[in-house]
């Protein structure tokens, strides 16, 4: 925490100190252009009082939105340090994506199955599950009955539905949500990642996360 007030200070002193110069080199120039156009000015015809009051309001309007200009450059500049310094923290944690993968191992302890989910962008009164195969042959249905807004997570045991454990492999699956009146409701499929870096690049922060392969921070929808 210490280390990101600092940083935010430093960012704040040095957009103060490029304001101070930005502003002190309009002002010259202003200076200047007014104390020519006095110079110069039809003794006949001289500037008023109200056109003088006026360039000095723009060049005070200029030098605000200068300086607060500067001001939320810094602190935008800040905000994106203490991100990425937070995104850092969830390297080696387990997350859900958006995505469709699901992947299958076995070994003498069992069957294993990767962890998946489901984002409920609005409620449903049915929500169903179906896992295909690389064929894309159905191999389960889970019907999650009713489910809230929010994210859920998915329970298979890597059985197909006459119970019997699938070939170890790669999976995909689809979620089907309805409402009451059967009428088609958001949801959307979720699959899993190990972040095993947190990179900023000109896209914003994204996570890698092997092969579930990369996505950005905003993609996070679940933290195991």
């Amino acid at each position: 925490m210490t280390t990101v007030n600092n940083a935010t200070s430093t960012a704040l002193a040095t957009a103060n100190a490029t304001t101070q110069g930005l502003a002190s080199d309009t002002e010259n120039r202003f200076l200047t252009l007014l104390v020519t156009q006095l110079q110069n000015q039809d003794p006949l015809n001289p500037m008023d009082n109200a056109e003088v009051t006026s360039q000095m309001a723009q060049l005070s309007m200029v030098t605000g939105i200068t300086q607060l200009n500067n001001t939320l450059l810094a602190l935008s500049g800040q905000m994106d340090v203490s991100q990425s310094m937070q995104a850092a923290n969830l390297i080696g944690k387990d997350v859900l994506v958006p995505g469709t993968k699901i992947s299958v191992g076995v070994d003498e302890e069992g069957t294993h199955v990767t962890p998946f989910g489901v984002d409920m962008i609005s409620e449903a009164t049915k929500v169903v599950v179906t896992v295909t195969d690389s064929a894309g042959n159905v191999v389960r249905s889970i019907d999650l009955g009713s489910q809230p807004v929010g994210v859920i997570s998915v329970d298979w045991d890597g059985k197909n539905d006459a119970g019997t454990a699938v070939a170890a492999g790669a999976y995909t699956f689809n979620v089907k949500a309805t409402n009451a009146s059967e009428e088609a409701v958001s949801a959307d499929a979720l699959t899993y990642g190990r972040v095993g870096s947190v990179a900023y690049t000109s896209a914003g922060l994204t996570m890698d996360l092997g092969l579930a392969g990369s996505h950005s921070l905003l993609s996070l929808r679940k933290i195991m």
